[in-house]
């Protein structure tokens, strides 16, 4: 007998046979001899055990008379049937069961140590669904509560099946105990629109305060597959399980509707563009591929070995292999066949998943049990397969999404103080698309803009990167060079004097002042005459050791010395990032401000536009005011990024890589248009053309009447047309020289005339880095793994 009752009722149950017994008692009067023989043998068997009809509350009276219920209930247990019905008698959701049939009795046993729990069903709905029960029987009302009630129970082999419970109450009533409230049909309606409310039921329904007297019966349903299926589109519909616990979960239901224990499943996507296999972009427990064994992609002509290619691929029919071992006796399958006895895989079924003739996947189900998986089986997973169809090509939206983000922020991005424009202009043209309609895409631009230039650019990065050039080509010629002169094997040879000549004489040209094309001229020498040289000459072995020290130094890409050139454009690269870092992190602050446009550039340094105004945020009211801290804003940024490469050059390789910084004042308003071909904002029209103008030629300007550019190392220039943007600069620089950000010592000066730009001023300051405590936040090795 299995017992698990609910904590909390609102009936008290009393298991009872006297409807049983009252039926017994009219047969007992008939006119059928032997029917009335067999009713009063009954009837004088239970006369001594009252509590048959009147109830039995203590369950022992049950076990201890379990032959006689047995008999007593005859009629509605055939003998006949024991061993096909799956049946037992019950209280109607409550978990207390005994007077099996065989075939119950053999599912409960082979479960081994397992309580009869109803799936998803907890004390709460337990609780109401009693209630329910009460209304319908005694107030006659007809509430439908039909939702289906599941045992899972598990087989010898630990595969789950699923069996739905059908419930007969024919032989049950239900009645009022004195702490019964009686309910007025407002209060039925109050609670007919309050299920989830279960204060409200037990406040009508009180503990206890109804009598359930009787039994019911229940049969149970293998309904294993049907609910399998009905589970497994449920697991696939959820998208925050961990991958791990999904995977799980689904193996679980294709072991239900295989009933093969030891069945695993795979997924291999089909990307049609590349043609290849790849595995779900999931987390590492997602579920696993055994086509791609450890391999995250791989070319499709490859991943059968040549094997049944064509059934799979073109013409999408279902591969099964019922016996991995024999099949791998069949030529051009041992391959393939090793793949798979190598992951334990003795039987398998792989799958295709088509839409609209299109290949989206294969389904891997594999086992390490022979012949368990065959092509009859495979039958089952025509059941499935519309609701994998269904997920795979949802995954595969959802990818194309992702994808379209992920250019959309890394390649075309649209900034998200601009964005709204763009969204609506894109709802109009779907509006439009949709009713058939010609749309006519509308420019973007946005008036009345006040745009903010800044840069931090490295200084003489040319200058810095043909010193590399040169650094790495004449170690290379060095060491060249030394092995002409030191190895005997090559001296003998009598080409290896002229070879050594011209290998001097590139060494002198690079004394020189580097050509454009010396660096070519040189790796094609080094590449099409030294190697093929080296390399084809019997070399002895103690000259050996010399030659492989060199190939080991050259680069594997450009096959050149590389190691001044790789020092400078990580530093370079470390630079830009960590100056970039710095920019992103403040821009967020920034945007706090006044919501307003922004962009960066990374090229030898880091460039920003910003661009404020009420056209771009018009949902808040625009003050010059948010302009004023808008500058101030910039200025302190720069000031940090300064600070920022300070630090840096404490670890860096290359550690003279210099930077300086400028800003460009420009105070009146210009509009800013969307270049469709260009994907990008650019100033609008002619005379906002000017501001385009000068900010193209002001870093490499001279201060008026010298030879000395107006930018230089570790001091921020700010280049200015009017008195009054002056005096507003002047006022942010003295108050972060009272925050000790900025040095005492200001420069002011005017800027050389530039071709159509006249009449620029310019301010310069240092930023105080002098204080040497100021330490580095990394090692050179930990900024190059985040750089990589």
């Amino acid at each position: 007998m299995n017992r698990h009752l609910f904590k909390e009722s609102p009936f008290k149950t009393l298991i009872s046979f006297h409807k049983l017994i009252e039926s017994l008692e009219e047969i007992a009067l008939s006119d059928v001899d032997y029917r009335s023989n067999y009713a009063k043998s009954l009837l004088k068997e239970i006369e001594h055990i009252p509590e048959f009809r009147t109830g039995i509350e203590d369950f022992s009276i049950i076990t201890d008379n379990k032959k006689l219920i047995k008999n007593l209930l005859a009629d509605l247990f055939p003998t006949a049937l024991t061993h096909n019905e799956i049946k037992a008698v019950t209280i109607p959701f409550q978990n207390i069961t005994f007077n099996y049939s065989k075939r119950f009795k053999k599912i409960v046993k082979n479960a081994g140590d397992f309580d009869l729990n109803i799936r998803d069903f907890s004390d709460d709905q337990f609780y109401v669904l009693s209630c329910i029960l009460i209304l319908n029987a005694y107030y006659n009302q007809n509430f439908d509560y039909s939702k289906p009630l599941f045992y899972d129970i598990p087989d010898t082999d630990g595969v789950l099946h699923h069996y739905r419970i059908l419930y007969n109450a024919d032989f049950i009533e239900i009645y009022p105990s004195e702490n019964a409230k009686s309910l007025s049909q407002e209060e039925i309606d109050e609670l007919m629109d309050n299920f989830d409310n279960i204060a409200l039921w037990k406040e009508k329904f009180p503990l206890e305060s109804w009598v359930l007297k009787g039994f019911g019966i229940v049969s149970l349903f293998d309904a294993t597959k049907e609910s399998a299926i009905s589970n497994l589109k449920s697991n696939l519909l959820k998208r925050d399980k961990e991958g791990s616990e999904k995977n799980k979960n689904s193996e679980s239901i294709f072991r239900s509707i295989f009933k093969i224990p030891d069945l695993r499943i795979g997924i291999s996507l089909y990307n049609d563009d590349e043609k290849k296999f790849t595995k779900l972009p999931l987390d590492k427990n997602s579920i696993e591929s055994f086509i791609l064994q450890n391999k995250d992609e791989i070319e499709c002509c490859n991943a059968f070995l040549g094997c049944s290619l064509n059934t799979l691929l073109e013409a999408k029919e279902t591969i099964s292999i019922s016996n991995v071992e024999a099949f791998a006796g069949i030529p051009g399958n041992e391959r393939f066949a090793q793949i798979l006895l190598d992951q334990n895989i003795k039987s398998c079924i792989f799958t295709p998943v088509v839409k609209d003739n299109k290949l989206l996947g294969i389904i891997e189900l594999v086992s390490a049990t022979p012949r368990s998986l065959n092509s009859i089986n495979a039958n089952n997973l025509q059941l499935i397969i519309p609701n994998i169809v269904d997920t795979l090509e949802r995954h595969d939206s959802d990818l194309k999404n992702q994808i379209e983000a992920v250019i959309q922020r890394e390649y075309t991005a649209i900034h998200s103080s601009v964005y709204w424009k763009f969204k609506a202009e894109a709802q109009k043209y779907l509006q439009t698309n949709n009713s058939k309609k010609e749309h006519t895409f509308k420019e973007i631009v946005f008036k009345e803009v006040y745009p903010l230039y800044g840069q931090i650019d490295i200084n003489s990065s040319s200058e810095h990167r043909n010193n590399t050039v040169k650094e790495d080509l004449k170690n290379q010629l060095n060491h060249l060079i030394s092995i002409f002169e030191n190895s005997k094997s090559i001296q003998k040879l009598p080409l290896s004097e002229q070879l050594k000549f011209e290998l001097q004489s590139y060494q002198e040209d690079l004394g020189k002042e580097l050509k454009a094309d010396t660096e070519q001229q040189i790796q094609n020498y080094i590449e099409k005459e030294i190697h093929p040289f080296l390399t084809n000459a019997i070399i002895d072995t103690d000259d050996k050791l010399l030659l492989n020290s060199y190939f080991e130094n050259l680069d594997p890409k450009t096959n050149l010395f590389y190691d001044a050139r790789k020092s400078f454009d990580d530093a370079m690269s470390i630079i830009n990032k960590e100056m970039a870092a710095v920019l992103d992190n403040e821009q967020t602050e920034a945007q706090a401000i006044f919501p307003h446009y922004f962009e960066r550039f990374k090229t030898d340094g880091v460039e920003h536009n910003l661009y404020i105004g009420a056209s771009i945020t018009p949902s808040q009211t625009f003050d010059l005011m948010y302009l004023n801290n808008l500058r101030l804003w910039q200025l302190q940024t720069l000031c940090k990024m300064e600070l920022a490469h300070h630090r840096l050059k404490k670890v860096l390789p290359y550690g003279q890589l210099e930077v300086s910084s400028l800003i460009l004042v420009f105070s009146s308003p210009i509009s800013i248009r969307f270049r469709m071909d260009e994907k990008r904002f650019d100033v609008d029209g002619t005379y906002n053309a000017r501001y385009e103008v000068v900010k193209k030629r002001i870093d490499k300007a001279h201060i008026k009447n010298t030879k000395e550019r107006i930018t230089q190392k570790e001091k921020i220039t700010i280049v200015y047309s009017h008195s009054f943007e002056e005096t507003e600069y002047l006022k942010y620089i003295k108050f972060l020289q009272f925050k000790k950000v900025l040095e005492p010592q200001i420069e002011q000066f005017e800027v050389e005339d530039l071709q159509g730009v006249y009449g620029l001023k310019a301010i310069r300051i240092k930023v105080m880095n002098s204080d040497d405590n100021i330490d580095s936040q990394y090692t050179y090795k930990e900024l190059l793994d985040t750089l990589h």
